[in-house]
């Protein structure tokens, strides 16, 4: 029996159908048995089941045979990749470990913006595009009008596009067939297989027995147990403990040769010695280093706080071991005389910063503080120098700043032709310059590529909600990084019962300095518990106050216990409750819960 080799992705929007299509492509290759069958199979984390996205790529491996020649058995490799934009990391991972790719598109919305960004993603790494039309048993698709979206898009026939129900199982087969004939096997040439060894390491987890777990593209050489191995980038040699391919669970198995994708195991527990991107070679006869992956550069910054000031360590052993497992993870410690000991985080974006919060809080058991989100502004100084900065408490004083410059996006919105008007006018208000309009597909529903440049600033918060919004949910957008542009800001400081709240100063643009403020300490006093003393809530830019407000104090009645007497006796307690409270505006401190920071975060 021959076995054959494929490697090959998934890519698509969110929600056109790539984790279910992956469930039926393991269910037909009989990976996974029936009884062990579920809903997202490759999802593990309960955090993507209960979203219904993917956050994390995970391969799997499957073997098929194509029923007109059965002895000639192929080994295909999936990796199931995240659809939102946030994850593009993880996407462009996945597309340097394979040869080809199933791209999935909903016959109900035709093709997004994530899409195009994914399969230009796909087009740059020379990968074979097989498109994939699913959702076709729903009862608003209209495959003829996707197909014509594919065929103006990719150039390619009619006859090459398949028609799928994910969901149903129509047609799947097919895509394993057409896997099996369109992707080519990995280049490897019998020179590869008996050279040195290279394997390039494309994601990595830690497991409390094993320790660091490295997935690996093994591109020349084989590897197997016994053997001793070094990682060029971090200067770390080890044993090979275990190694073996992922179908869905892991199978251990003598070697991994060339052009095969599976996991490696050295024991190693140390997680900064493993890194993504890093070549695995042997120690007594060391290959080149092959190309690792562009270095991410993270787009929002937040400052992360254990709630407990005792538990610093454990946040810092937490982050280490998830950046492991998302390596577009970006973090270095920082001091904060409100909040204590913690750590300034980059994210490629919002969700991409709910999402490791949320990780932290359920997989390491961490009560975070998270303070308001930024990006990162390059600040010219009059003396000539010139600061990265990332936070707002690095931002110096405007006497010594010569020229502030922020980070701007290209932007692409997928949209029916009907909402033009209101989006631009959306883009207008968050400042954003107008590049072109493409139009993607004719006759009756017409739509259309918006394309501007915005700040990113801009994009960070509600933008997409808003997007959603005014299309009715049809619109979906992309953005790239694309250089920095000048900006008027300055440093907005928030101040509770007058003591300054590190965690809630932001950068603002100096005219929407007071909107801000204002909204700012409306969302505070909505959202802080009453204490007994009226708390002062304020918003400054530098010594100038611009918006204020106060909270009552929770009101207590001491007249109560009163049965008789005159009214002297009433008047006396209620004098003594008034210099009491007085006293506690004196020196009264107010504990701010992590829930303000989010509602102040979210708008």
């Amino acid at each position: 029996m021959r076995l054959e080799i494929r490697n090959f992705c998934i890519i698509a929007h969110i929600d056109h159908g790539k984790s279910t299509l992956a469930d039926r492509l393991l269910e037909i290759t009989n990976t996974i048995d029936k009884r062990h069958m579920r809903d997202q199979v490759l999802d593990n984390m309960d955090i993507e089941k209960e979203r219904g996205i993917t956050i994390k790529l995970q391969p799997a491996r499957m073997e098929y045979a194509l029923k007109s020649d059965p002895k000639r058995v192929y080994a295909l490799t999936l990796i199931d990749t995240p659809g939102h934009v946030d994850f593009t990391y993880e996407v462009s991972r996945s597309l340097a470990a394979v040869e080809g790719a199933l791209l999935v598109i909903d016959a109900t919305q035709g093709i997004q913006a994530q899409t195009l960004s994914n399969l230009y993603l796909a087009i740059g790494e020379d990968l074979a595009i097989i498109p994939v039309i699913n959702k076709i048993d729903l009862q608003n698709a209209d495959p003829e009008k996707v197909s014509s979206e594919i065929i103006s898009l990719l150039g390619v026939k009619k006859e090459e596009i398949i028609l799928i129900s994910a969901k149903n199982g129509t047609n799947v087969e097919s895509v394993l067939s057409a896997v099996v004939e369109r992707v080519p096997p990995p280049r490897v040439s019998d020179e590869d297989r008996r050279g040195m060894l290279q394997a390039l390491i494309f994601d990595s987890f830690f497991d409390e027995y094993k320790g660091v777990v490295a997935y690996v593209r093994v591109v020349s050489g084989a590897m197997k147990k016994g053997d001793q191995v070094l990682f060029i980038a971090a200067h770390t040699s080890a044993e090979v403990q275990e190694v073996g391919s992922i179908a869905v669970t892991f199978k251990e198995r003598e070697s991994l040769c060339a052009g095969e994708i599976g996991y490696v195991v050295t024991g190693i527990k140390e997680v900064g010695r493993i890194r993504v991107g890093d070549t695995v070679t042997l120690k007594n006869n060391v290959a080149p280093s092959l190309p690792g992956y562009k270095e991410i550069k993270p787009m929002v910054f937040a400052g992360i706080f254990p709630q407990d000031a005792d538990r610093f360590s454990d946040l810092r052993d937490a982050l280490e071991k998830l950046k492991l497992n998302d390596s577009s993870l970006v973090y270095e410690p920082e001091n904060s005389q409100a909040l204590g000991f913690g750590f300034r985080a980059g994210f490629l974006g919002l969700l991409h910063l709910e999402i490791v919060q949320e990780r932290l809080k359920r997989e390491y058991n961490m009560d975070l503080v998270v303070t308001v989100p930024s990006v990162a502004y390059m600040v010219h100084l009059k003396d000539g120098t010139t600061k990265r900065i990332t936070s707002p408490a690095e931002l110096p004083s405007s006497a010594l700043i010569r020229l502030v410059e922020e980070p701007w996006v290209k932007l692409e919105i997928v949209t029916p032709e009907g909402c033009i008007g209101p989006l631009m006018d959306l883009l207008e208000k968050k400042r954003g310059v107008y590049h072109n309009i493409e139009y993607i597909s004719e006759g009756e529903h017409k739509r259309v590529i918006l394309s501007y440049s915005l700040p990113l600033k801009s994009v960070l918060v509600d933008f997409y909600d808003h997007i959603k919004s005014i299309s009715q949910g049809y619109a979906s957008m992309n953005y790239e990084f694309l250089s920095y542009q000048s900006a008027d800001v300055r440093r907005l400081d928030i101040l509770v019962a007058e003591e300054k709240v590190e965690a809630l100063s932001t950068i603002v643009y100096t005219n929407d300095a007071y909107a801000v403020s204002k909204r700012i300490v409306e969302t505070i006093k909505n959202n802080l518990q009453k204490q007994m003393f009226v708390i002062k809530i304020q918003a400054a830019i530098g010594a100038k106050i611009i918006a204020a407000d106060r909270l009552s104090a929770l009101r207590k009645d001491v007249t109560a216990k009163l049965y008789g007497g005159d009214v002297t006796r009433k008047r006396k307690l209620l004098e003594k409750q008034k210099k009491g409270k007085k006293k506690m505006t004196a020196i009264g401190k107010v504990k701010i819960p992590s829930s303000v920071f989010l509602q102040v975060l979210k708008k």
